[in-house]
This record gives structure tokens, sequence and C-alpha cells, in this order.
């Protein structure tokens, strides 16, 4: 772990230091991830199975990509009670949320007396990406597959990874299955993401692609974009605790160390704290709470690389900081949490207060956790139902109100140098 405090002479360098690792950015991974875009777009499946066998050990040919009534049956005659509970539960307030968060069409009069408006209608095909690995993400499809759902989109596309043996977590599929996934492929990674907006013979291409993953997967968004819509850059997990002496340092650490745990090597965690007291409890509670964890190889390696511990002046330089990092997640732990968290506007999601750990958006809290990461948040706002919806803009005019607005339209036609389009309103009225 990093400890920078705001006495330190070096204080800005390392500050420098604190906001500049990002993976978004990597050019190792961006070259690599070239390649592998390049293969599917240039062999189609036999790219994708090649990257597959290369990068996941599992050897299918093309017709075991699709994952068979037969295997969505059996993943849920394994599902016991307390997984199905588990999955309704979290199901019920995250498509509740999404409802409410559902754009609605609109019609208005202009100064012509025209009728425009905006409608919006679902994506008819769309892909959803589902991260597997050493960390297989159960609640990411319902993060995701349930706001298509709500939506109202036909086609929900989803890849995600398989074992060596070609099998997928059976809780995926029967959450994936619940949530109303129509198809599901048994390929991850950045071969996956190029299969979606290419399309090959066996996954045919989708208009848009959501969902988190590694830091390949995450690139692979970005550099698609043209050629498929995507939803927001969201890869390693990051989290900012903000806290001052009110701060419980147990759960404060404690929450670090559960973002820290996800295994790729590139999350990030910080502390932000106006209190040297909180600093040093949580440095101690780190070190009390790590070996007792399961999963405490992968964390140390995001403890080594991308945890600081920062101390700060006050509160308005917590803030200021927490919006240059944009954290995925936030937690602001503090007096007047609320009246703290309105200076934050970069943020993925915020959680306020000792008893709202972000694990609740994880799970069970209702908003999507699909939310931008590596600082994209200063950009991007966090997965809602709305980007599942296409607008378009609705104009309808009259013959009186088009020749209200003719003077105005020949105008602008001659400023342009354009005359067709000044004909093309006067023709309608000679």
């Amino acid at each position: 772990m990093k400890i920078v405090r705001h006495t330190d002479k070096d204080f800005s360098a390392k500050i420098r230091e604190a906001t500049s690792d990002s993976s978004l950015f990597d050019a190792e991974i961006e070259q690599r991830t070239r390649k592998i875009l390049d293969a599917v777009y240039t062999c189609g499946d036999d790219g994708l199975l090649e990257c597959t066998e290369r990068f996941d050990g599992a050897k299918l040919s093309a017709e075991q990509l699709a994952v068979t009534q037969a295997e969505l049956m059996a993943a849920s005659l394994k599902a016991d009670e307390s997984l199905r509970a588990a999955v309704a539960e979290a199901e019920a307030n995250i498509a509740g949320f999404a409802k409410k968060s559902l754009r609605k069409g609109w019609q208005a009069k202009n100064s012509h007396g025209a009728s425009v408006g905006e409608k919006f209608d679902p994506f008819t095909r769309v892909g959803v990406y589902i991260p597997g690995g050493t960390a297989p993400l159960v609640s990411t499809a319902l993060m995701t597959i349930t706001l298509a759902r709500v939506a109202g989109c036909k086609e929900i596309v989803v890849t995600t990874p398989c074992g060596r043996d070609g099998s997928i977590n059976p809780a995926i599929l029967f959450a994936a299955r619940a949530a109303g996934a129509t198809e599901i492929y048994r390929v991850g990674g950045a071969q996956a993401v190029a299969a979606l907006a290419y399309g090959t013979k066996t996954i045919r291409r989708v208009q848009k692609i959501f969902g988190p993953g590694n830091a390949y997967v995450s690139m692979a968004k970005r550099l698609l974009v043209g050629r498929v819509a995507i939803d927001l850059l969201a890869g390693p997990s990051d989290l900012l605790v903000l806290a001052d002496d009110t701060a419980n340092p147990k759960f404060a650490a404690a929450d670090m160390l559960a973002q820290a745990e996800h295994g790729s090597g590139h999350e990030r965690v910080w502390l932000v704290t106006t209190s040297a007291k909180i600093l040093k409890a949580v440095e101690k509670e780190i070190s009390k709470q790590l070996p007792k964890l399961p999963r405490r190889e992968f964390i140390q390696r995001v403890l080594d690389r991308n945890t600081w511990l920062i101390q700060v002046a006050g509160v308005v330089d917590a803030v200021a900081l927490a919006n240059q990092l944009a954290p995925e997640h936030c937690e602001v732990i503090t007096r007047n949490a609320r009246k703290v968290s309105s200076g934050i506007v970069t943020a993925g999601a915020i959680f306020l207060g000792n008893w709202s750990p972000t694990v609740l958006g994880d799970y069970v809290a209702g908003p999507s956790h699909v939310l931008p990461t590596d600082g994209a948040g200063a950009s991007f706002a966090g997965l809602t139902v709305d980007q599942f919806q296409r607008r378009t803009s609705v104009v309808e005019y009259n013959r009186a109100s088009l020749k209200k607005a003719l003077k105005t339209v020949k105008k602008f036609a001659e400023l342009e140098g354009l005359g067709a389009h000044g004909k093309s309103a006067q023709v309608r009225l000679d």
C-alpha cells in the first residue's frame, strides 16, 4: 500500500501517480486486443474458437458455442431454494429501479405550430457480456439482462467464458435464463466482444454491447465504438472511501478488501481521509483482515500495486480529489454524508454512511452495478435501462406550419449555399 499525506513535500507528484494508472490506455493491452479483434474479424468462427482455446483452454467446435436448452434445464434443476430466493429478491429490486428509469415518448408544438417530439424504442438485438473466470459474476447477469428485458429488447444475446471442459457455471446460466436471456454462448474475453460486434456464422452481430469485463474486454469495447454501440467502459473494479473521523475503520477496510478481490490485478482502491487516526486504523485493519480472506493472493496484488491511503487537509480537498479520480464506487463516510456527496460529480455510484457498503450495490440495492471504471466516470454514467432504448426524433408539419417556417429555411439555405434545400420546402407551397 502507498501512504500519502498532504504534509509530504512531494504530495502533488504522488497524487499525479495515484491518478495516472489506467488499464484503459495501456499500450500493451491495446496491441494484444487489436490482434484478437483482427483474428475474429478475419476468420470469424475459426478465429473465435482459436482464441477461446488459447486463452481459456477450451477446444470447441462452432456447433458447441451455443448453450443448449438441455443445459439450461439442467442448470435450473441444480438451483437450490437459496439461489432461487436470492435471484428473485435481487431481480425484483433491479427491475423495480429500471422501470422508474424508462424513458417515454413525448410531443409538443414548436413556434411554427408543428408537432415535434421523441419516441423511444428498445434495441432489437443486444449483446451482454457476463464475466466468468476466477469470479463468475452471477449478479452481473441480473444487473444487465434484467434491464434489457424491462426495456423490451426482443433478442438478448449473452456471452460468458467457459471452463477448460466447455462448462459454464450453472448459477450464471440459471440467473441469465431467469433474467430473460434469449441466446447464450460459451465464449469470453475480447474475442466475445469482437463476435458480438462483427458477427460470425454462429453468433449474429448485435446493435449494442453491454456489461463489464477485464481490461481486455474494456479495451475491445473502446476499440470497437463505431462498429457497434457500447454502454460504457466498465473494466476492473475500483473503490474510493472518503472518510472523516466518524468512519468505522473496520468497515472501510473490509470494503476496500472486497473490491480488491476480483482477481485481475488491475483493480484500484483508495482511502481519502481527513483523519490521520483513521488512516492508521484502516491500514491496521487491512493487515488484520487480509490473512483470513480466501482470495488473499489476488487481493495482495492490488494492495501492492494500486492501493492508496491518502490524508488530505479537509473535506473540500477530499471531494476535489474524488472528482479527479472519478471512482467507480465512492463511499462517503463522514458527518453530513449526503451534503458532502452533493459535491461529488464524477463517481459511478455513491454510498452514504457507515451502513451502506458497496456490496449492496453489487448485489441487491437496485441500481445496476455496471459502472464506469478507470476514471471513465468523468465522461460516462453507470448502466441504466434507457441505454437499451433507441431515441428517435419525430417531426410533423402541415401546410400552414411549413409556410410559417419557409422564410427562415430559405435564409439558412442561402447562407449555406444549398439552394436545393430551400427549394425542397418552397416547392410544396408553389
